[in-house]
């Protein structure tokens, strides 16, 4: 059937780009080429598709058109300013899209666009947006601008350049000021008119409790409740590990076996054991086995399709799964028998993996660490903390051994070890922050970290060899464009990156971040190097994983909180029961490419809520601190001012209309400003000592000026 569609789908379409052709409505088509009434469903699909894909257009009049060469398709993306850029399917380059040539598309639209004019040197092409193929934006959060018998909702995102406007009856109970989520009824037409829509959820005022945050994952898209069906399938899950469920498992019961998280992780669905023997140690990562409660096709796993991942909100975790299963039976915890996905690595003496078994396992958690607790064993050799797990003080320590061997073939291999600053933001029970603390990423942190990073790539090695349908974490070398810029600006520091022709090894750029390290530029250097390289993401072919120099890899470790690992589970353990076979085969290389796509996609989406929540958390911090001083390097320079990063992680920005002392002037390739009549100068990396001025909540933005001006 599908391959009938495609035929008829590319016939119609050889037909409309044909010479004979004439502009016409669909109507007028169906009649030309004679499809019978039973057909004309499908035929409206086909039009559709052609239509979504970007083929064909439909112009003005209601009428077919082919899609003209100087017709571009792709996603637009809309600035505070009210220009907006198409990053076009395929092409490196932008189009530029003016303000008066957006003709109602809103950012994040799939759009056409009519090229106006070629590019030139450094200036972008120019265009027009034609046609609208699929809207990004269905529900809009923001604040309810109300009227006598109509309102506004006015839009947290800044990009939503227009008010969506609500006609009397659509407004429900909702109040003046308050933060609500409104659907678009109708989209208006062209640039003059507001969209419409309908007042669907109300979420409280903007300084209620927790509402700020719960706008911005509402914003991203974020599904705030779990459906009923899913509460109600999580409900009958069993709440303890059965003997029929250990049937047929390797009981690992008897293995001292520890998880090791932060003090306040919940979700715990790796643990680890680590015995010593005389031509090197038998590592075993136990990963909960969340497949034997999360079916295919079931509630929970149809959205947790939807969900991809769990999202972290400072004060809030959005989970993939319900609590039932990521905080109980799928979580390892202590003193309690788990069922677990296994893999039991045998590596030498200097850590090398020279075989593995993967197997079902039972597993039974003797100790739950805190990397606090971890370090002061290992690292600090605490006294108390060693007399109070005396029983596991050997293996801890046989772990850190274990991990720094881990660490330095990884270096060899090239592998890139982006070290920059976290921090965690400290709230207050009204949820306003209070403090925000660097995260300290210590021995234990790496401990756990190169103990994932040998499983994701023993397992992704295994199957790959094995040729089985899978998903792989893929990480592509950077473009050449992109490192030869990065090139350039190092040489700022005195600094080589060295290319080998179109390719670069990831050795150079662990060389970079070598030579940068304890540099007061090393913060703003790696964090542009890492802007250089691609984004990660899940593919089904093993394309090799850049930052970690490694040909195999994959994420098998985090089931519980990302899908494609709890995908995996399934297909391995599949393999492991004899049940892969050709007609399993082919539906997993069915789905598999469009559960890459998603979970890449829903991963961007869990990212830009979590940044959000930081940027907003951070400026209501500094809120308390207008008129204090901070010293702190700057992050980034443009034509319009100098962005300067704290100690305490707050990046700001002193704007050049604030800079009173000269007039400066932006030199792009020296990435500085310079003061026409001082000839001051504030160049990217450089220490400064700032003042903060302003803070502005709605755009989550904080302002300085240089101390003393």
């Amino acid at each position: 059937m599908d391959n009938l569609f495609d035929e008829r789908k590319k016939m119609i379409y050889e037909y409309i780009t044909s010479k004979e052709y004439m502009p016409m409505k669909i109507k007028q088509i169906a009649a030309v080429l004679g499809v019978p009434s039973e057909d004309k469903g499908e035929f409206r699909a086909i039009i559709d598709e052609l239509l979504a894909e970007g083929k064909i257009v439909l112009d003005s009049r209601g009428k077919i058109n082919a899609q003209a060469d100087n017709i571009k398709t792709g996603k637009i993306s809309i600035t505070q300013r009210g220009f907006g850029f198409v990053i076009v399917e395929g092409e490196d380059e932008d189009v530029f899209i003016s303000e008066s040539d957006i003709n109602g598309a809103m950012h994040g639209d799939k759009v056409c666009v009519a090229i106006k004019k070629a590019g030139a040197g450094r200036r972008s092409k120019e265009g027009r947006v034609v046609s609208i193929l699929e809207r990004a934006v269905v529900d809009v959060v923001g604040t309810l601008d109300k009227k006598r018998d109509y309102a506004f909702v006015i839009s947290d995102n800044v990009r939503q350049l227009k008010d969506v406007f609500i006609p009397a009856g659509k407004i429900g109970d909702a109040k003046d000021g308050q933060k609500v989520v409104a659907r678009i009824t109708n989209y208006g037409t062209g640039n003059g008119t507001n969209p419409e829509g309908e007042i669907i959820e109300i979420l409280g005022y903007p300084n209620d409790k927790g509402v700020d945050i719960l706008s911005i994952a509402k914003a991203c898209g974020l599904p705030e409740d779990f459906p009923e069906a899913v509460k109600k399938e999580a409900k009958t899950l069993s709440k303890e590990v059965t003997t029929k469920d250990m049937a047929g498992r390797k009981d690992l019961r008897e293995w001292l076996t520890i998880t090791i998280d932060g003090e306040d992780a919940k979700d715990l669905d790796d643990a680890v054991t680590l015995e010593s023997v005389s031509d090197g140690y038998v590592l075993g990562v136990h990963i909960a086995d969340v497949t034997n409660y999360v079916r295919e096709g079931s509630e929970l796993d149809k959205e947790a399709v939807e969900r991809g991942t769990s999202a972290y909100l400072v004060d809030r975790v959005i989970p993939m799964l319900p609590v039932e299963l990521s905080n109980g039976i799928c979580s390892l915890n202590q003193g309690t028998d788990r069922l677990a996905l296994s893999c039991i690595m045998k590596m030498d003496s200097e850590g090398k993996v020279v075989s593995h078994e993967i197997a079902e396992t039972v597993i039974h958690v003797d100790y739950r660490m805190t990397y606090t607790s971890v370090n002061k064993i290992v690292a600090l050799g605490d006294a108390e903390e060693k007399a109070k797990y005396e029983k596991i003080v050997p293996m801890l320590m046989d772990m850190k051994e274990l991990a720094e061997k881990r660490i330095a073939i990884r270096k060899k291999q090239g592998s890139i070890d982006f070290d920059f600053p976290e921090c965690k933001i400290i709230l207050d029970e009204e949820g306003t922050p209070v403090d925000i603390k660097p995260y300290e990423r210590n021995i234990a942190t790496r401990i756990i970290e190169e103990f994932m990073l040998v499983t994701n790539e023993t397992v992704a090695e295994d199957y790959f060899w094995q040729e089985q349908p899978f998903l792989y974490r893929s990480h592509e070398t950077p473009d050449a464009d992109k490192m030869h810029e990065l090139s350039i600006f190092v040489s700022n520091f005195g600094l080589k990156v060295r290319t080998r022709g179109e390719n670069i090894h990831p050795m150079e750029i662990q060389k970079l971040l070598s030579d940068i390290r304890g540099r007061q530029e090393e913060n703003i250097v790696s964090r542009l190097t890492l802007r250089s390289m691609k984004r990660a993401k899940y593919t089904v072919d093993a394309e090799g994983h850049f930052g970690l120099a490694s040909k195999y890899y994959t994420h098998f470790t985090s089931p519980i909180r990302r899908y494609p690992d709890l995908q995996i589970h399934r297909i391995i353990k599949e393999n492991l029961h004899g049940e892969l076979n050709e007609k399993a085969r082919e539906h997993y290389y069915s789905i598999l490419p469009y559960i890459a796509d998603q979970s890449s996609r829903l991963e961007r989406r869990a990212e830009e809520a979590e940044r959000e929540v930081h940027k907003l958390k951070k400026a209501q911090y500094m809120v308390d601190h207008i008129g204090e001083t901070y010293d702190g390097v700057i992050s980034g320079v443009t034509n319009w001012g100098i962005y300067v990063e704290l100690e305490n992680t707050v990046e700001g920005m002193i704007r050049i209309e604030d800079m009173m002392d000269d007039d400066y002037r932006y030199i792009e390739e020296k990435f500085c400003v310079v003061g026409k009549r001082t000839g001051t100068e504030y160049a990217l990396g450089q220490r400064v000592t700032i003042e903060v001025i302003r803070v502005d909540l709605d755009m989550r933005t904080v302002d300085f000026i240089i101390a003393g001006e």
